[in-house]
């Protein structure tokens, strides 16, 4: 069980980051009635450093930070591929999200369907990307509930039965009511506490590892020798060739996919300016440094001799920190773990809930409904999300969660020729987008069920396993580009664009106030 000292600390963590939540309502107060783009987008106001708190808190989540350890716990090698994936993320977002931003903010949007809607003029296809998104967005929101509790039972903070889960649903409930009154605006202010106690926290368990151990060389020997080989060199913790293509295919793959997540482009959106994504995009780097580390300490768990549950191997590095650190410490490493579950989940959920009333309350339901209408129907949605959220954990095994997780990114990789290849060009017909779009998503889950919910597939006997998003996007892109040949030949008209996007991106900071407001 935690120590009293342990206990107060993290709740000391939690009880700043539900103090901040309060406050969120101060954060770029706005004298404009209330609007959709005011509450899931903080009125596109954020500037260089809330952005990057933001953007980056939402990114890199709290199951991120469990799950990469606990994968380079057991298996070595290739848990480190998410160090290349958001390496690779951040020129893309530096070309993709400004750009993105410059004709959502021009037009008003404020999801991708709402671009795709006004680029090829097809609600159908415009409805399918929001599903995607949201469908995909769901189990993501239930992980991170996941890795709350993995990181309160490690830390012996989560108390056995009914008691345990009421712990984790209040540490979620302040979030959630700061979320529904404040939206956006309550996860960003949090994302700096997150911030400030993950780079700290990290920091001194590196530090003690490192000092325990006698250096890096020394931790990584001592993994191999626990992983059954004789140094670094010769065990899991190279990879062989076999597998490098999955390796590199799952970290382009997992880059592309990023981009594509609601959650990811509402923290884009709310940012003030081209300018603004831009210099974030440039700083992106800091957090992945972060991710490293948390890779890192992964390795130490294996050669510190950390002995996992089995099946539960994103306890490792809680388990490391619970053994070398002392209470007050390990206390402020569990509460920021916690807190950077926290951002995420509710950027995930007012995301989740805005897809919903922009695309499909508002497209299908309730074409007139007022703006006020519309932000309330988001409130009661997103706390609808978080609600459905921790159902799902508590009813169903963790493992379904993760699995839905797999599948959610080989799915919202299926959106990519619409959204991204969308922003260059609009050769290809949205009725062949769709085409591709369903030919990615049946082959994807296919081949991911197929392989018992592993998302690294064979294509075929004697050939390397590859991501499995990645083929079904090659799949995709090829159904797209042939269908599309086969209908301008035939004649087949197309929507009108409306978003009069240039084959140039577009520089500059926000347009002045007033302009094409949504």
């Amino acid at each position: 069980m935690a120590g009293g000292a342990m206990t107060a600390t993290f709740l000391a963590v939690i009880g700043g980051a539900s103090l901040l939540a309060v406050t969120a309502r101060r954060l770029r107060p706005s004298d404009r009635l209330p609007s959709l783009e005011g509450w899931a987008l903080a009125d596109r106001g954020l500037g260089p450093g809330w952005t990057w708190l933001l953007l980056g808190g939402t990114v890199y989540t709290a199951y991120t930070f469990t799950a990469v350890p606990g994968l380079a716990y057991g298996n070595g090698a290739p848990a480190f591929f998410a160090v290349p994936y958001t390496v690779i993320v951040c020129p893309l977002a530096f070309v993709l999200l400004s750009r993105l931003w410059s004709v959502a903010r021009r037009h008003g949007y404020i999801t991708a369907a709402d671009f795709v809607r006004g680029r090829y003029g097809s609600p159908p296809l415009a409805l399918v990307v929001a599903l995607t998104g949201i469908l995909a967005t769901m189990p993501y929101l239930a992980l991170q509930l996941l890795g709350i509790r993995a990181v309160l039972t490690a830390g012996g903070l989560y108390p056995h039965g009914a008691t345990g889960d009421l712990v984790m649903v209040a540490v979620f409930a302040g979030l959630a009511v700061a979320t529904y009154r404040h939206g956006l605006r309550a996860p960003t202010v949090i994302s700096a506490l997150k911030a400030a106690a993950v780079f700290v926290s990290l920091t001194a368990v590196c530090w003690l590892v490192l000092e325990r151990f006698g250096g890096p060389g020394a931790v990584f020997d001592g993994a191999a020798r626990a992983l059954g080989g004789t140094d670094a060199a010769h065990s899991p913790l190279v990879l062989t060739p076999d597998q490098r293509p999955a390796y590199a295919t799952l970290a382009l793959g997992s880059a592309l996919a990023l981009l594509m997540y609601p959650h990811v482009l509402t923290a884009g959106f709310a940012a003030d300016g081209t300018r603004t994504l831009r210099k974030v995009s440039a700083g992106l780097p800091a957090w992945t440094a972060l991710l490293a580390l948390f890779g890192f300490l992964g390795i130490a768990a294996l050669a510190a001799g950390v002995r996992a549950p089995e099946g539960g191997a994103e306890a490792a590095v809680p388990m490391l920190v619970d053994r070398l650190m002392p209470g007050p410490l390990a206390g402020l490493v569990f509460g920021s773990i916690v807190v950077g579950a926290l951002v995420p989940a509710a950027v995930m959920s007012i995301a989740a809930a805005t897809s919903f009333v922009r695309n499909v309350y508002v497209e299908y339901v309730h074409p007139t409904a007022t703006p006020k209408r519309q932000v309330r129907v988001a409130k009661a949605v997103s706390l609808t999300a978080k609600v459905g959220a921790v159902a799902f954990v508590f009813g169903l095994r963790d493992q379904d969660a993760i699995n839905l997780q797999l599948l959610g990114g080989v799915w919202i990789l299926q959106i990519f020729p619409a959204v991204a290849v969308g922003l260059y060009t609009r050769w290809l017909h949205p009725r062949a987008l769709l085409a591709g779009w369903a030919a990615g998503m049946a082959a994807g889950t296919y081949l991911v069920v197929r392989e018992g919910f592993s998302s690294i597939v064979p294509l075929g006997a004697g050939s390397p396993s590859v991501y499995a998003g990645v083929a079904a996007l090659v799949l995709n892109l090829t159904v797209a580009v042939a269908c599309t040949v086969v209908l301008a030949r035939l004649g087949v008209p197309r929507g009108a664009d409306a978003t009069d996007l240039s084959s140039r991106p577009r520089a500059g900071r926000r347009p002045p106030t007033g302009a094409n407001n949504p």
